[in-house]
């Protein structure tokens, strides 16, 4: 890399974070053999003053040159990859950048075999990509690689993109056509794309993979196993498509105050995660069913998977949305201690669905949530400008003409339980939630999930005031026994066996062989979720689903 040069020293970043995943990143971990030259390419003095920054010596020199290693072997939406097939990198990673010299423009060459297709958002001229400023090019991944197919659509005046990277057999025509539904009905709803061209990189995995991560003209998808993907994984990737096209406008466009610009240095902190991913995500697969592309059946299948995930996290007894949104930054893409937080796509998901039934309902069906996110785009993003939560609340209020504050206090920064509000906005749009225990006995009467690592049956949760927690049960304990009788992956066989008997369970916990007996509680722990359609709609719950899906042909 080379950069022009200030005087006396020149500051040198990495960035320590990527947009898209709201944590630190410390990419600088994968930099090895680093080493500065001036213009006679003689060694010049440097000095690392933090983790990921450095300062360089730049006397009697027109510009410094960079060298060094960087290692890519993660294949993720969000890393950077290099084998002898292809080579797939996201900037943000692994390139540096000057202080003060952001805005500058740069050109990138690629040292990459003849017979290799480059698949990226950037300007490409023969083997350069050229990105306006350091901005541009951060937010640019790209792939290299002899195994890429291309197909194009057009909406609305814009080019759209459709590259898979290692995928046999498109269905093309298929593709194109649910592509272009769910782009056309997003398009239709905000009235313009923000830019001229979008790119959707489709890394193809021979293994089961799902990730995908935003860029304001491109996204990387990362899913498989191939040989699957327009079968059992093909709405997964239509449903992480939608969601991603979808964040174009919303946190790449229309973005919060505390992210605008975004800080490479450091920690980026917003309460707004369940704006800019959870509406994203209960969106992104509304649109879906919008268009056509999703049947009603198919869309309230993925909607009952996010109230599953609610109802089955205790930490929304213990922690708001936004506070989590806040502890992004600290673990929030990890499990982390059990029942501390809950996860901003999920509580933001249901929360949107429930502000959207809101507004229809005040305004007669005629505006829902949507109209709330295009007037933040028109207001805040074509201005330039960052919103803050008063900003969403009064769009709110404005749509339906009363006060959310108390919603606010209650549902997004306090921890009241959301089965009220849930139920009501389903009620309202005709649909219903069905409630039925678990099938395993160890989750519906004892509270516990279990998971067979290599035969072992590990404690991966526990559910509050069930069972396996008055009894003292931990997460990783092993389970050998019941009431003496060893294990064979049948514990749920050998509970119902002991259902009218007191349960002893034999476990092993850091290399101990220990017994705890069980508490008999008359109640069931965790359930199934499932939200159908009701039987019978009242004349106002028929044009409520009919206005909310728009599209009756998929809700007969």
């Amino acid at each position: 890399m080379q950069f022009p040069v200030d005087k006396n020293k020149t500051i040198i970043h990495l960035p320590s974070w990527r947009p898209g995943r709201y944590e630190l990143g410390d990419f600088a971990k994968n930099i090895k053999n680093f080493k500065v030259f001036n213009d006679q390419n003689k060694a010049v003095n440097f000095q690392k003053i933090n983790k990921d920054s450095w300062e360089i010596s730049s006397n009697e020199t027109k510009y410094i040159k960079i060298e060094y290693q960087y290692y890519a072997n993660e294949l993720n939406a969000g890393a950077s990859y290099f084998d002898e097939k292809q080579l797939y990198v996201n900037p943000v990673n692994c390139f540096l950048y000057a202080e003060g010299k952001e805005l500058f423009p740069i050109s990138l060459e690629l040292n990459i075999p003849e017979n290799y297709t480059i698949a990226s958002s950037l300007v490409q001229e023969n083997n350069f990509l050229l990105a306006e400023n350091f901005d541009e090019l951060a937010d640019s991944p790209f792939i290299c690689s002899e195994n890429l197919e291309k197909q194009t659509y057009i909406v609305a005046d814009t080019n759209f993109h459709i590259w898979f990277n290692n995928q046999l057999n498109i269905p093309w025509e298929r593709v194109i056509n649910d592509f272009r539904n769910f782009t056309v009905k997003q398009i239709e709803d905000f009235g313009e794309f923000p830019v001229s061209e979008y790119h959707f990189l489709i890394q193809s995995l021979p293994y089961l993979a799902y990730h995908g991560v935003e860029h304001l003209k491109s996204t990387v998808i990362t899913l498989g196993p191939s040989y699957d993907l327009f079968e059992n994984r093909y709405e997964e990737l239509l449903g992480v498509c939608s969601h991603e096209l979808y964040h174009v406008w919303n946190v790449k466009s229309i973005r919060p105050k505390e992210l605008l610009p975004y800080n490479f240095k450091k920690e980026n902190y917003s309460e707004l995660g369940y704006i800019y991913e959870g509406i994203t995500t209960y969106l992104g697969d509304l649109y879906l069913l919008k268009s056509g592309v999703f049947s009603l059946e198919t869309y309230l299948r993925e909607l009952s998977k996010q109230f599953q995930k609610h109802f089955d996290n205790p930490g929304r007894f213990a922690y708001s949305v936004a506070q989590s949104s806040y502890d992004t930054w600290l673990d929030g893409y990890v499990p982390g201690v059990p029942g501390r937080k809950v996860s901003i796509y999920t509580e933001g998901c249901l929360l949107a669905f429930v502000m959207d039934a809101k507004i229809r309902k005040a305004t007669n069906n005629k505006r829902g949530i949507e109209e709330v996110m295009k007037r933040l785009y028109y207001n805040f993003a074509q201005n330039n400008k960052g919103y803050t939560e008063k900003d969403f609340i009064d769009q709110l209020e404005n749509k339906c003409g009363y006060s959310f504050q108390d919603f606010f206090n209650d549902y997004v920064h306090g921890t009241t339980p959301y089965e009220t509000i849930l139920l009501e906005a389903l009620d309202f749009i005709g649909l219903e939630l069905i409630q039925t225990p678990s099938n395993s006995y160890s989750e519906a009467n004892l509270g516990m999930k279990i998971v067979n690592q290599s035969n072992h049956l590990l404690i991966s949760a526990i559910y509050p005031g069930s069972p396996a927690e008055m009894a003292g049960l931990s997460l990783g304990d092993e389970l050998i026994a019941v009431n003496k009788i060893k294990l064979n992956n049948d514990l749920d066989a050998c509970l119902n066996y002991f259902d009218a008997s007191s349960k002893t369970l034999s476990f092993f916990r850091n290399g101990k062989l220990l017994q705890l007996t069980l508490p008999e509680v008359n109640r069931f722990f965790y359930l199934n979720h499932k939200i159908n359609k009701k039987v019978k709609l009242t004349p106002n719950q028929e044009k409520a689903i009919f206005a909310w899906s728009e599209n009756n042909s998929k809700i007969s």
